[in-house]
């Protein structure tokens, strides 16, 4: 079992930036790939970003691309999503999830990922 804990949503100014973290327990860590996706109102699930187990591959989808980092600490069992140049289409609740396969692969696929947190809302005012 994986526990996973957001933090770090907020109102921010469009333009403006915001750090997201996601404190990861219950197994260990370094085990599995790390994912973040955003739900808007009546909109579905999107894929924003993920890092595979070591951190030494990074993937993101191309309406965040150049804005959005992600990043992880193992040593912390934390995975963070720094989130610049925000925009109004930005809001959305955000979601980290877990992939134990360790594949390379699929990293939008919400199937792939097997424990998700309770999410953590983001406000971008125009």
């Amino acid at each position: 079992q994986v526990q996973l804990v957001e933090s770090g949503g907020g109102l921010v100014q469009a333009g403006g930036s915001l750090r997201l973290s996601c404190a990861a327990s219950g197994r260990t860590f370094s085990y599995y790939n790390m994912g973040w996706f955003r739900q808007a109102p009546g909109k579905e699930r999107e894929f924003v970003a993920a890092i595979s187990r070591s951190g030494g591959g990074t993937y993101y989808a191309d309406s965040v691309k150049g804005r959005f980092t992600i990043s992880r600490d193992n040593a912390e069992n934390t995975v963070y999503l720094q989130m610049n140049s925000l925009k109004p289409e930005d809001t959305a609740v955000y979601y980290c999830a877990a992939d134990l396969s360790g594949a390379l692969t699929l990293w939008a696929r919400r199937e792939k990922y097997n424990y998700w947190g309770q999410g953590t809302q983001v406000t971008v005012s125009s």
